[in-house]
C-alpha cells in the first residue's frame, strides 16, 4: 500500500488498526476522566464498605476486569469476570438493569478507567471504583476468592 496524505489514521490498515484506534480513544479518555486516581469521592466504593455489602448480600455487580490469570490468582468475592478490552462487545455479561450499581476495578486503575467508561457508553448509569484497586484490598489483607 502506498502512503496517501489524504488518509486518515487507521485508514487502509485494516479492521485490526481500527480497534486500536478506539481502544487508545477510551484510554486517553478514561484517564482524562481521572480513571486513574484514587481517594473516597463519590466515584469511589471504599473496600471495607464492599466487603461490607458482600457479607450482608447487599453488593452490587463487582467487574474484576484484569487479565484471566490475574483474576484466576485472587479476586474480590462474588467479581464476575470481564477483561476491560471486553466490555465493550461483552456488556450483556454484567447482570441487571443498566440503573443498578457496578464496581470496576483492575490492579491500579487505568483498566478499570477504560471499563467505566465502555460501561458508561453502554448505557450503565452508575459504575464506580474500587477505592485502591486489588492492590489497595489485597494490602488491607481483605479476602480473596480463588479461581
Amino acid at each position: 500500500m502506498r502512503y496517501d496524505p489524504g488518509m486518515g489514521p487507521g485508514m487502509g490498515r485494516g479492521r485490526a488498526a481500527g480497534r486500536v484506534t478506539a481502544l487508545a480513544a477510551l484510554v486517553l479518555g478514561a484517564v482524562a476522566a481521572g480513571g486513574c486516581a484514587s481517594g473516597a469521592m463519590p466515584d469511589r466504593v471504599m473496600p471495607d464498605a464492599l466487603l461490607t455489602a458482600i457479607g450482608t448480600g447487599t453488593a452490587p455487580v463487582i467487574v474484576d476486569v484484569r487479565t484471566r490469570r490475574e483474576y484466576d490468582a485472587g479476586h474480590v468475592p462474588g467479581a464476575i469476570h470481564v477483561p476491560f478490552y471486553t466490555l465493550l462487545v461483552r456488556q450483556d455479561d454484567v447482570p441487571g438493569p443498566r440503573e443498578r450499581p457496578v464496581v470496576v476495578y483492575c490492579e491500579h486503575g487505568p483498566r478499570a478507567g477504560v471499563a467505566r467508561l465502555a460501561l458508561r457508553l453502554a448505557g450503565f448509569t452508575d459504575v464506580r471504583y474500587l477505592d485502591g484497586h486489588m492492590s489497595g484490598w489485597k494490602r488491607r489483607g481483605l479476602p480473596q476468592e480463588l479461581r
